[in-house]
């Protein structure tokens, strides 16, 4: 038979000395976290038994136990589960597999902090948790798949034994994990304060839990309960000891549907982004259950991409449970489920940001920019559904406002919808542009995400109203004829002038031009054509997109001094620094990087010293 002993991946260590030496006293999730294992252990195994059932005939009990040995100074937890083979043994606890370890290691150290005790199982390392009650481990687990039993023990000080032993009487299949509790750890060998920590975090697990004979859970789904006999507090404990999160939820939906389709949704908005969201690692979907079985933990086809941060549950008994878990995932069931599931939650969200808009606007400073990429998603296929889910700061109070209110508050001869891309907020409010509009009683959407401008983009309009940026080469809408007449005058006049700006500035902007609506700015910057200034910024981002530039428009305001002092310069090697500076400068309001700070700096101090 089989024995060795192994070193620890080397984040694994770094995680485990932070378990050992962590000075958490929130110690009691370790075991919600052991206890979540084992339910899922059981899931596993009553999946694979759909198919197989062999698995099950010499033990069909699910059930999960905890027993207390004071005298030996140890803690038993036992689950009926699948078990693990020994290559698994040494694949999921002998390395963090899958976790994001070292994001996790980086948060565990910040947590610990700041004190914020209840971040582990939001990356899958719950089993290392034991080590901050336990100064050793032992597992034993017999899998169906394998003939012997593997024990696995570790001190947590960087190195674990595994071997192959004979099968115990005891333990026909699943896991058994022994605790060796430390001298601070006493607490968790008294039965009070197992029932109480049960309780309070695994009370909705859907097999029984015993302690001894004792039950101590009700492992009836909180699905499957009538809505007037959930509380608050009910609903947010499921959350949290189901989706690993350390906070409430912020709001939550329970659906239950019966005629021809029927089924029950629990479904969850997250109160945070959790850290892995806008990675690759991030999986979406909603957890699958039928006839009281669980399929699977990610059903990605029952939730749209854009909102992929709901957390929740579907419980349907209309599904086959003799089919692949492939085929399953095309049933038409569930293709139904979905779209209804996708218009309650739109409905739901749209009430939210009617009747609770400060709740809505955390959901939407976490998850906005997921709705945002639906809007986009296949050149807006979605975009008429999502429209009234987006919000924009504003000029208007410098509130979050809706398309639907900035088009209701619309001056009667506006003909478009006008917005602004910037850095942040407190920038675009300085724009001269954006003052010299806000006085005329113009609103202006702020756009401080990146991805802003191109969903308004593929929006085109609101309510027959198109969007227009106030950095347009060709946005003068707001002119009056008197002031239209007298730009295009000064125009005329200083031809030539604009002229010998763009020569000076040496292809940098495809025109130089006047433009009276810049308030204190002496110069400013406008573009043509498809790409905005935003967009060149964000697509300089992206690689091989490096070269698509915007046409830039060089803006000189004919009533600010500075003007003046361009067309009585009459050095023309001092001109063209002064353009110089001046172009740069209004890169700079942009949010553009400048193009050479040295040589910047070198022009502007020789023009001061002059």
């Amino acid at each position: 038979m089989r024995k060795q002993t192994e070193n620890f991946q080397a984040e694994t260590k770094e995680l485990l000395n932070l378990m050992v030496h962590s000075i958490y006293t929130n110690k009691e999730i370790f075991l919600r976290e052991l206890i979540s294992n084992g339910s899922d252990a059981i899931d596993k195994l009553k999946f694979k038994a759909l198919t197989d059932t062999d698995l099950t005939k010499d033990l069909d009990e699910f059930k999960i136990n905890i027993k207390i040995d004071k005298e030996n100074n140890k803690l038993i937890i036992e689950d009926t589960g699948i078990g693990m083979t020994f290559d698994e043994v040494n694949e999921n606890i002998g390395t963090i597999a899958k976790s994001g370890s070292k994001a996790f290691i980086e948060k565990f150290k910040e947590a610990k902090e700041n004190e914020q005790l209840d971040i582990i199982g939001q990356f899958g390392v719950g089993f290392y948790s034991a080590f901050m009650v336990a100064n050793e481990i032992t597992l034993f687990t017999k899998s169906p798949y394998s003939d012997v039993t593997i024990k696995w023990s570790s001190k947590g000080d960087g190195t674990y034994e595994i071997e192959e032993v004979e099968n115990l009487d005891d333990l026909k299949r699943g896991t058994r994990i022994i605790l060796s509790m430390n001298e601070d750890s006493k607490e968790f060998l008294e039965d009070y304060t197992i029932r109480m920590i049960v309780k309070k975090h695994s009370n909705s697990i859907k097999y029984p839990i015993y302690l001894g004979e004792e039950k101590l859970n009700n492992e009836t789904p909180i699905w499957k309960k009538d809505k007037k006999d959930i509380t608050e507090e009910e609903y947010n404990e499921f959350y949290k000891n189901t989706f690993f999160d350390f906070e409430d939820p912020l709001l939550h939906f329970h659906i239950k549907v019966q005629g021809s389709l029927e089924y029950t949704a629990l479904i969850y908005v997250p109160k945070r982004t959790p850290m892995d969201f806008y990675t690759r690692d991030y999986k979406r979907g909603l957890q699958l259950y039928t006839k009281n079985v669980f399929i699977m933990d990610k059903a990605e086809s029952l939730i749209p991409e854009y909102f992929s941060f709901m957390k929740g549950l579907v419980d349907t008994d209309n599904l086959s449970l003799n089919i692949s878990r492939e085929i399953l995932q095309q049933d038409n069931e569930l293709t139904k489920i979905s779209k209804n599931i996708e218009k309650k939650i739109e409905t739901e969200l749209k009430k939210l940001l009617k009747d609770e808009r400060e709740k809505y606007i955390t959901m939407w400073e976490a998850f906005g920019r997921t709705i945002k990429f639906g809007v986009q998603e296949m050149y807006g296929i979605n975009k008429e559904k999502l429209q009234d889910l987006l919000i924009f700061k504003s000029s208007y109070k410098d509130e979050y406002t809706t398309l639907k209110e900035y088009v209701e508050r619309m001056k009667e001869d506006q003909k478009e919808i006008y917005y602004v891309s910037g850095e942040n907020e407190e920038l675009i409010k300085s724009l001269p542009k954006v003052k010299v509009l806000k006085d005329k009683g113009f609103e202006v959407l702020f756009l401080t995400d990146r991805i802003d401008e191109f969903t308004l983009k593929t929006l085109m309009n609101y309510s027959e109203k198109q969007f227009k940026s106030i950095n347009d080469a060709d946005f003068n809408h707001t002119e009056d004829e008197k002031e239209k007449e007298t730009r295009e005058n000064l125009e005329k006049e200083n031809k030539s002038l604009l002229d010998k700006v763009k020569e000076l500035l040496g292809g940098r902007v495809e025109e130089a031009r006047l433009n009276g609506n810049l308030g204190s700015g002496a110069v400013g910057l406008a573009s043509k054509g498809e790409i905005s200034l935003e967009m060149e910024k964000t697509l300089a981002e992206i690689p091989g997109n490096e070269g698509m530039k915007a046409k830039k428009i060089f803006e000189l305001n004919p009533n600010h001094p500075l003007f003046e002092k361009i067309k009585n310069t009459t050095d023309e090697e001092e001109l063209k620094d002064l353009l110089y500076v001046l172009y740069n400068q209004s890169l700079l309001v942009e949010g553009f990087n400048l193009e050479n700070p040295i040589e910047f700096s070198e022009k502007l101090n020789k023009l001061i010293t002059k």
